[in-house]
């Protein structure tokens, strides 16, 4: 595990094309596991940065019917402002966890399958969750979605420490 960090630090050393042909790779055990095995979680995560974005600005869109003394709607699902608020914060809740998770198990190694699978459903998820938040009042399949996402984030954190330790 100490190697695996310090070549991860000592890459920002190198020059140039060394660089780039050096975070090309991440080393594991005997063989190495490319970057590009990681794919689908990589996209995912930048999809989650692009539906965060959405979310912020939809978040700011229209109008509250009433807004609490700290300038956030009041809580009233029937205001398709409080939804958009409430898809955005959730988000945010969510967001530390599910990009800590999912670079551990691209940095130790684990599993690119799982990983990019894991990471995939999570995506497809809370896209999921947040057009039925915005969209509707369905309160259970906003959660079935939720929690759907949640177990994807516990599997890649599982995955994860699971090939720290296997180091």
């Amino acid at each position: 595990m100490t190697t695996r960090f310090a070549m991860a630090v000592g890459l920002t050393t190198l020059p140039g094309a060394a660089l780039a042909q050096s975070t090309a790779a991440i080393v594991e055990g005997q063989g190495i596991v490319s970057v590009a095995d990681y794919g689908h979680a990589l996209a995912a995560m930048s999809g989650w940065a692009i539906l965060m974005l959405v979310l912020l600005f939809a978040s700011a869109a229209g109008k509250a019917r009433e807004r609490t003394a700290s300038g956030h709607p009041v809580r009233d699902y029937s205001d398709p402002a409080y939804r958009r608020s409430r898809a955005f914060l959730n988000a945010i809740e969510i967001t530390g966890p599910f990009v800590a998770a999912t670079l551990v198990c691209i940095l130790v190694g684990a599993s690119p399958a799982w990983t990019n699978a894991l990471a995939s459903v999570f995506l497809v998820s809370r896209i999921a969750m947040a057009a039925v938040h915005i969209g509707t009042e369905v309160q259970w399949l906003r959660s079935l979605f939720w929690g759907i996402g949640l177990l994807c984030v516990i599997g890649l954190a599982i995955i994860g420490l699971i090939g720290a330790f296997a180091a």
